[in-house]
């Protein structure tokens, strides 16, 4: 059965994932307008989060009432009756994947419930303001993914979002003031190395089809690798303030997804409605009408974007909760090596369906950085193994006394 559970995880983030990965390069090109006579490129990212986000809570919640128990209440099935853990037991010395926590004072003690916070103070409160966070890191890091791909290619995207390990440690001390495990540092290494040969290495204008870019200038290109940076930083936010609730607070995924894609939704919707003027990548659009009415605007002059857009945010939506289910089942190990084999694929697939060429620099730069990653999962595995060889003899002495 688990094997059965584990091929149906493995094909469905394969299958969701690359097909969302090519109906997301096919929404940064050029469409052809109803006439016939034009073809414009779709700007608005907000509108393509409102989509993805709709989609996604409503497969949430969907999951979440097919799993959970009968006579459940609804605050207990969307992960509201939580208690603030780390103000209870204290935090862990050290996770998993090799990051440490600075300890934390517990000399309070826990409070009773009839002098419990209320409100934003309260653990329910403020589990809501870590989704909240979340959400609107997504919602900023969206627009300048988006906008990277009139600068760059692609594959060099897809390379480039592989190495979130790079913001998320970085996010992580800022932040919360973790340190790592010195093996990390060597893969950060090797993949701010890779990337670097892979981005400079590249003669390909980006998103072919598209007569605004007629070369990758190196201006160009720089602002591109900005924007990318921005993207995942904010993502790496995204990852650490993630690692923080799920620490705190005894939620699942499937509740963590659901808030997330509710609160990007009312974020999307409020920058979206808005008549902003001009800005830069937040709200390309340049008339006086708000981006939400000009998204519309764009689809009903060219209706070749209903199918891309539609198989992006089902996909993404899908895909989501193939991949908690495998986060619950199987382990974060396994996960990862999935996603990895993934963005390879991704890759490949991109160069073959919209006919990238890739440089042997480029090949060499890529090679780096999943060798790099693949460095990290297989110290992850060890470690891990390692540690359950020690439980295994505990519960062995244990079992003889």
């Amino acid at each position: 059965m688990s094997i059965l559970r584990l091929g149906l995880c493995v094909s469905g983030v394969y299958a969701m994932f690359l097909l969302w990965a090519v109906a997301q390069e096919r929404l940064s090109v050029p469409f052809q307008s109803i006439d016939g006579q034009s073809a414009d490129r779709f700007k608005s990212a907000l509108f393509i989060g409102i989509c993805q986000s709709c989609l996604g809570s409503l497969a949430a919640l969907a999951y979440i009432y097919m799993r959970g128990g009968r006579g459940s209440s609804l605050c207990s099935l969307l992960g509201l009756d939580v208690v603030d853990s780390v103000t209870t037991n204290g935090p862990s010395e050290q996770k998993a994947d090799g990051s440490r926590r600075t300890k934390v004072s517990t000399n309070e003690h826990v409070r009773k419930p009839d002098t419990a916070p209320s409100g934003w103070r309260s653990p329910r409160g403020r589990l809501l303001q870590g989704y909240l966070q979340c959400s609107l890191f997504i919602t900023l890091a969206a627009p300048f993914g988006f906008a990277s791909l009139s600068h760059i290619t692609y594959p060099t995207m897809v390379l480039a979002k592989s190495c979130k390990l790079v913001p998320v440690m970085i996010m992580n001390i800022i932040l919360y003031r973790r340190r790592f495990a010195p093996h990390k540092y060597l893969v950060v290494a090797m993949v701010t190395s890779g990337i670097t040969l892979f981005m400079f290495s590249g003669k390909e204008r980006p998103s072919k089809g598209s007569s605004e870019l007629p070369s990758q200038s190196p201006y160009a290109q720089l602002i591109g690798i900005a924007y990318v940076l921005v993207d995942i930083f904010l993502d790496g936010a995204v990852n650490s303030t993630q690692d923080e609730i799920f620490l705190r607070y005894k939620i699942t995924g499937q509740q963590m997804m659901f808030w997330m894609n509710i609160f990007s939704v009312l974020l999307n919707l409020i920058l979206g409605t808005l008549p902003l003027p001009y800005i830069p990548v937040l709200h390309p659009s340049s008339d006086a009408r708000s981006e939400l009415a000009s998204a519309l605007a764009f689809v009903r002059e060219h209706p070749s974007i209903v199918v891309p857009l539609l198989q992006f945010s089902l996909t993404s939506a899908l895909g989501q909760l193939f991949i908690f289910e495998t986060l619950q089942h199987f382990g974060s190990l396994t996960l990862v090596t999935i996603t990895l084999t993934r963005k390879m694929f991704t890759m490949i697939l991109s160069v073959v369906v919209y006919s990238h060429w890739l440089t042997a620099g480029q090949w060499v730069g890529a090679t780096i950085v999943f060798a790099g990653i693949s460095v990290e999962a297989w110290v992850k595995r060890k470690d891990v193994h390692a540690k359950r060889v020690v439980e295994e003899k505990e519960k062995a002495k244990i079992k003889t006394l």
